[in-house]
């Protein structure tokens, strides 16, 4: 049986404007933006090449006993890219502020590429969400 993760919930305060940020800044395709009732707005999000999509919604009801994530609490989001300064170039032409390509030594983290796996970049959504992307080996994107 394959479980494969599809959809993450990004909370966010402004879903107007982290659609603009995710899809026009990041380049991620708008798949739905649609109120499914009254007072529950969803928005999907799919980085290109990804078949894992980001949610965006208001007005959701939790399960019993759920709390909500507060908007910029979600660390750690990881896309991996072929090319890293590419994928850089592309975010900062779009006017996402992304952090230097870096990568971690005996000092920490250093400015520039690394090894094989060990080449990263950092960037936040307008509400604190962080996000890594990181370079992959080539040969890795059929998988």
């Amino acid at each position: 049986m394959n479980w494969t993760l599809e959809v993450v919930l990004v909370p966010v305060t402004d879903l107007d404007r982290a659609k603009d940020f995710y899809g026009t800044k990041c380049g991620f395709k708008v798949d739905l933006d649609t109120e499914v009732a009254p007072g529950i707005r969803i928005i999907q999000l799919t980085p290109p090449g990804s078949r894992c999509s980001l949610t965006l919604q208001s007005g959701m009801p939790l399960a019993s006993g759920e709390k909500a994530m507060a908007p910029g609490s979600l660390q750690g989001l990881q896309l991996c890219v072929t090319d890293i300064d590419a994928a850089r170039a592309e975010l900062v032409s779009r006017g996402v502020e992304v952090s230097p390509v870096q990568h971690l030594g005996p000092e920490g983290w250093t400015e520039g590429k690394g090894e094989t796996w060990n080449s990263f970049m950092f960037f936040k959504d307008p509400d604190g969400n962080g996000w890594t992307v990181q370079q992959a080996p080539s040969e890795l994107s059929e998988r």
